[in-house]
């Protein structure tokens, strides 16, 4: 969660990098003769072809956790193709999932559980798995041909390789065709229930909830009653293998982490989710329509899938035919007197470059959200990665400032849509929003706020002149500015009397009429960037109990294992302070002086020292990187072991 660390919250962080406590056993009602094991957290990763159903599977088990109150952390990672090739190592498709039953931060260094569907999803994820885990393998899979063609001279469940971990060889296929062999599906359309099968298998051993599950395949495959129904007993009977096998003589329980959250309704949201009930919420709070001009990129297209589905709520999406028209009808539409947003990722906003640096000069409010991925160019589409920090900074020709708010959790990215809407509706301004491909696919229980939370946005529109000539007549000025704000009135086209000339050359103060004098250039750019400088962000909140000398400053989606590094270092009894920025320009203004209160200042970032760069440059401290770029998020336990060697420097 997004909260400031508590004393209860370091508590939980002794769990958090426990390897799954067992803290009590007992009998299963009804006489049967498996143990019930209660363990505090649990680390699952499904793992197979990406034609296997590993996303599906992981988001049902995730869907039953979040409902039976659970918290929990997931990261999805699959490959970039449509259809990678069968059976081998690019085409390899995870989802792991940690859930708990106290406060979690992230998705967990290593699966406690690892299902592999093949030899590939074996050898893929086998080095992530620490010895005595536990490991179901389809041995249907474990063909002469398939280990070959990942590089098995032997099979790994027969040459001892896999002494050190709990092997559970279970023939899925097999099982799952038998179990559906009443149905009237040729065995490859069997095959492909062979996911719901281990579903259930998995659903029993961590007493799931299941109802949630058949009512989804009741619904998903509506018009296709034999299919729902065939996976439908796949799920039941990999539950019932699990129930009557001796293979599995154990099943675990984790209780709801009832302690764990306020009181609320919750829901279980990925960030684009989260993102896109945002946009739709600063639209109501604004009372203005929702403009979406977006086209799709990965991994940014849920957020205009999603909001395709709310034109109840005054929302208008349209799929452009290229990134560039997408956000040159987002800017119409601002200039119409819309709440406007495009979406896109790295490669998208280089292209979407100019136009937001005429939506600076136009002053016109527009939300640009990027969800970031792997690069440069295409790079790694389903990867993550927070490298376009400086792009979003600096990125346009000219000095055409823009304000950056960054989300820092899935459900974070609710209240950063509403954050970054009230910078560009207050202030007249386009406004960059980083978000990530960990966090957009990611998810987390997102307690459901009452509508009197929201910030109020409304915006009031020029409704007539606001300035006098010399003689007397009184005229509108659209570059006539809010002496607090600097923001310049934003009036409707249509306004009778309010005409006024919009375009990218530059603006004469008041007027807005076309000027190429010197003097006028200058005090544009400045008053632009003043206006920039100006805005109202809260000061940055240090976590600090305990009087440390080292700081570690983060921003974005490392969050999560900054803060779970954090816990593990104080429950060792080191010492160590947290602070985490949402606002990255303008930065908030007590920023320098909680750098120059520390001695050391490290700065993890999943790039190559981005915001370090900004804070040495900016502040002149010496603070210090420790980077990743390899396409995934950081590990706990990864930060904690280079923050104790900053701590100890």
């Amino acid at each position: 969660m997004t909260s400031q660390v508590s004393s209860a919250a370091e508590q939980a962080g002794q769990d958090e990098q426990a390897d799954g406590t067992v803290v009590g056993e007992q009998r299963k009602p009804g006489g049967a003769t498996k143990d019930v094991r209660r363990l505090d957290r649990v680390i699952i990763r499904f793992a197979g072809d990406s034609g296997d159903g590993m996303q599906l599977t992981g988001d049902r088990f995730t869907s039953e956790t979040a409902s039976f109150g659970n918290d929990l952390s997931t990261l999805p990672n699959f490959p970039a193709e449509i259809r990678a090739p069968a059976g081998t190592l690019p085409g390899v498709s995870s989802f792991q999932l940690h859930f708990a039953d106290h406060d979690i931060l992230t998705p967990g260094d290593a699966p406690n559980v690892l299902v592999a569907m093949n030899p590939a999803a074996l050898k893929a994820n086998i080095a992530d798995v620490p010895r005595g885990a536990e490991i179901i393998v389809n041995t249907d899979e474990f063909t002469k041909r398939a280990m070959q063609k990942v590089g098995y001279a032997a099979s790994p469940l027969e040459d001892g390789s896999l002494d050190g971990y709990q092997l559970h060889p279970v023939p899925l296929t097999t099982l799952t065709v038998e179990a559906l062999k009443d149905f009237d599906l040729t065995r490859k359309e069997a095959e492909r229930s062979k996911n719901m099968f281990a579903l259930g298998l998995l659903s029993w051993m961590y007493n799931r909830p299941t109802e949630g599950t058949e009512k989804f395949l009741k619904t998903k495959f509506a018009r296709k009653p034999d299919i729902a129904a065939a996976n439908i007993a796949a799920f039941r009977a990999g539950w019932n293998f699990g129930e009557t096998t001796e293979d599995f003589a154990v099943s675990y329980e984790v209780a709801p982490a009832s302690k764990a959250f306020p009181v609320g309704t919750y829901r279980n949201i990925t960030g684009n989710l989260a993102l896109a009930y945002g946009l739709v919420a600063a639209s109501r709070q604004a009372d203005l329509p929702l403009f979406l001009g977006s086209y799709p990129i990965t991994p940014a297209s849920d957020i205009l899938h999603e909001l395709s589905r709310h034109k109840n709520f005054g929302v208008r999406t349209f799929q452009a035919e290229d990134e560039i028209a997408g956000i040159g009808a987002a800017l119409g539409a601002a200039f119409g007197g819309s709440l406007a947003v495009t979406t896109t990722s790295g490669p998208g906003v280089a292209l979407k470059s100019e136009t937001i640096g005429l939506a600076v000069s136009l002053e016109l409010p527009l939300l640009v959200i990027d969800i970031q991925r792997g690069g440069p160019s295409t790079g790694l589409p389903t990867k993550t990665e927070q490298a376009d920090l400086l792009q979003a900074m600096f990125g346009r020709n000219g000095e055409a400032p823009v304000p950056i708010v960054a989300a820092c959790t899935p459900a974070d990215c609710f209240d950063a849509a509403l954050e970054a809407a009230r910078i560009a509706l207050v202030y007249r301004t386009p406004v960059m929003l980083l978000s990530d491909g960990y966090l957009a696919s990611g998810s987390e229980p997102w307690r459901i706020p009452d509508v009197a939370e929201l910030p109020d946005l409304t915006v009031q529109f020029a409704q007539g002149p606001n300035h006098t000539l010399d003689d007397g007549s009184e005229v509108f000025w659209p570059y006539k500015r809010d002496p607090q704000t600097l923001a310049r009135p934003w009036a409707v086209p249509g306004t009778p009397g309010l005409e006024h000339r919009i375009g990218g050359i530059e603006k004469e103060d008041g007027t807005g009429n076309i000027s190429y004098a010197p003097a006028n250039h200058e005090f544009m750019v400045r008053t632009r960037q003043a206006k920039i400088d100006g805005i109202e962000v809260p000061d940055l909140e240090v976590d600090d109990p305990h009087g440390a000398r080292t700081l570690v400053l983060g921003w974005g989606s490392t969050y999560g294992p900054i803060t779970a590094a954090v816990r593990r270092l104080r429950t060792a009894g080191e010492a160590i302070a947290q602070a985490h920025l949402r606002h990255l320009n303008p930065f908030p203004r007590n920023l320098g002086t909680v750098l120059r209160s520390y001695d050391k200042v490290v700065v993890p970032e999943m790039n190559l020292g981005q915001l370090a760069t900004l804070v040495r440059a900016k502040y002149l401290v010496d603070a210090r990187s420790y980077n990743q770029v390899n396409g995934m998020p950081f590990k706990a336990e990864q930060l904690a072991a280079a923050l104790k060697e900053a701590i100890d420097d």
